[in-house]
């Protein structure tokens, strides 16, 4: 069989073969790779989807470094994600400390006494190390403005904003040549966010991983892509394989963004446990949390979210949160406790059962959903 067609608005406008673009899972705020490195990017826009470079946690240079590799490593479009936050806790306290990088222990030592002790209980009941992590305060999560800055300067062919409404930027933005994402996980924010001047919508249910909102996708996409208009709408959450591509684009969506899928390659960023905790995880393996970020956030279910939930403590604002869950999940991954380690992943790990390249997921996805919209339609639908 040769190279299958499978074509909407949204290749020609993203100059792309296919309408599939990974998610922008990035490192997080203290610079911990966890998602889409610099690899899987070139992977997936080399295969004709598109490669969406996950920023978040990069320094600004070292933002800027990623995106020159991607260009020197394909001539083909990429995008970059960055985390958009309306408030960021803590930042003026950090900024205070007087430096670019601080010791977690020094940021934990800020924090409410019952959160400090939360912390030693844990490590002591689990027998587990103190690791010393630096807190990045120059990471492009931290310094949202300058980190849009250089993805103008750059010219990024995509902006996608992960979080947050990017429509503050988008004037610049479009003055470069720059085509401007934005994600939603409800009705009224797709509106917002439409109106805000975007070039492209994700409407991400609530199946999916990392941060997610409380809408099914199958529930969200109609809504929102009457909500949007004209703007286009990709869909998200749930969709891991062609069969969800299909779907995606029967109801009417120009493409589909997906992170758990791609997450499980050869190429994502993801330790060695987390992408075999994917595999081997069930649809019913995941849980919705403000235990990691602050944020309700999807992951695999572990004894971690047990002990969290039985600590009676509210969650932190976003990102100090994230300082109490890698104070204990670096732990947890030096002493190799596995029932305490799970990982970001959507409901759609229970479709995906191996690690392979990414540029064969691409190819897979498509083959499957052409199928499907050609020929492959169950003996038992009928329509005239």
């Amino acid at each position: 069989m040769g190279t299958r067609v499978l074509r909407t608005s949204l290749c020609d406008m993203l100059d792309i073969e296919y309408p599939i673009l990974s998610a922008g899972m990035g490192p997080n705020t203290l610079g911990e790779q966890t998602g889409a490195p610099v690899d899987l990017v070139v992977a997936v826009s080399e295969a004709g989807g598109m490669g969406v470079l996950g920023g978040s946690g990069y320094s600004i240079e070292e933002l800027r470094d990623a995106i020159r590799e991607i260009k020197s490593r394909t001539d083909k479009p990429y995008g970059v994600d960055l985390l958009l936050p309306k408030n960021i806790a803590g930042i003026e306290e950090m900024a205070a400390m007087g430096a670019q990088e601080l010791p977690l222990s020094q940021v934990i030592a800020t924090l409410p006494e019952p959160y400090r002790a939360w912390i030693a209980q844990m490590r002591s009941d689990l027998d587990i190390p103190e690791v010393e992590i630096m807190v990045r305060t120059d990471t492009t999560t931290m310094r949202p403005q300058e980190a849009v800055a250089v993805c103008i300067e750059e010219k990024v062919p995509l902006f996608c904003a992960g979080l947050g409404n990017p429509g503050w930027m988008v004037e610049e933005a479009h003055a470069n040549g720059i085509k401007v994402l934005a994600i939603t996980g409800n009705t009224k924010n797709a509106k917002r966010m439409a109106d805000s001047g975007i070039d492209l919508l994700v409407a991400q249910g609530h199946e999916a991983g990392g941060h997610t909102g409380r809408i099914g996708t199958m529930a969200l996409i109609p809504p929102c892509i009457d909500a949007a208009y004209p703007i286009p709408v990709l869909a998200a959450g749930g969709i891991a394989d062609g069969r969800g591509l299909a779907g995606a684009l029967a109801m009417g969506c120009v493409g589909v963004w997906v992170g758990t899928r791609f997450l499980a390659t050869t190429e994502g960023g993801a330790s060695d446990t987390i992408k075999e905790n994917i595999v081997k995880a069930t649809d019913e393996d995941t849980i919705v949390s403000t235990m990691f970020t602050g944020k309700t956030l999807r992951a695999i279910k572990s004894s971690f979210h047990d002990a969290w939930a039985a600590s009676g403590l509210e969650a932190l604002p976003f990102p100090m949160q994230i300082m109490i869950s890698s104070a204990l999940f670096q732990g947890f991954m030096q002493a190799n406790i596995a029932d305490y380690i799970g990982g970001f992943a959507g409901q759609a790990v229970g479709t995906i059962h191996e690690i392979k390249p990414a540029g064969e997921v691409v190819d897979d996805m498509v083959a499957q959903a052409a199928d499907i919209l050609t020929k492959k339609l169950p003996d038992s639908v009928k329509a005239e």
